[in-house]
């Protein structure tokens, strides 16, 4: 799906009355749905990172939102997702990489407030390196993330593989 056909699809979504996946939401008159920061259900995951699916599911047709707390010093190995995805930085510095070298020192920083599009079948690996990163993820589902190295995990402290 191109990009005019994400935003037309989300518009689309939100007009048909889909609600949010997580459970400490507000629906208001009107078919409004709010959640405070307090409200929002972050679950824990590997290496430290947080995580929650704030709308829809990623392993399933259809567009999602989710978001990752990334702890201090903390990345994604090189990997590369088989479908578009914006990512918009919430809070903190964020860190990419375009490639699969895993070097800190090629990243572009992305200060709060930042957009970046990774395009389907990029390899890129993203994260913190100095403080802790919150980012807000919308793609379109079902999508597939292939790492490059896997026996490396999903995180880690990132250094110069190549």
């Amino acid at each position: 799906m191109n990009k005019t056909g994400v935003v037309k699809y989300l518009i689309g979504t939100i007009f048909c009355g889909a609600v949010f996946t997580v459970g400490a939401q507000v629906i208001h008159p009107g078919g409004f749905v709010t959640m405070t920061p307090s409200e929002i259900p972050w679950k824990d995951s590997e290496s430290g990172l947080k995580t929650v699916i704030l709308f829809g599911d990623p392993s399933k047709p259809g567009i999602y939102i989710m978001r990752n707390i990334f702890p201090a010093g903390v990345m994604s190995t090189p990997h590369s997702h088989d479908q578009d995805r914006w990512v918009t930085v919430i809070k903190g510095t964020w860190y990419s990489g375009t490639d699969g070298a895993w070097d800190p020192k090629s990243t572009i920083p992305m200060p709060a407030g930042s957009v970046m599009f990774h395009p389907a079948n990029a390899v890129h690996f993203d994260g913190s390196l100095k403080e802790p990163v919150e980012v807000q993820i919308m793609g379109v589902g079902p999508v597939k993330t292939t790492y490059i190295y896997p026996k490396l995990g999903k995180y880690g402290h990132p250094y110069k593989l190549n």
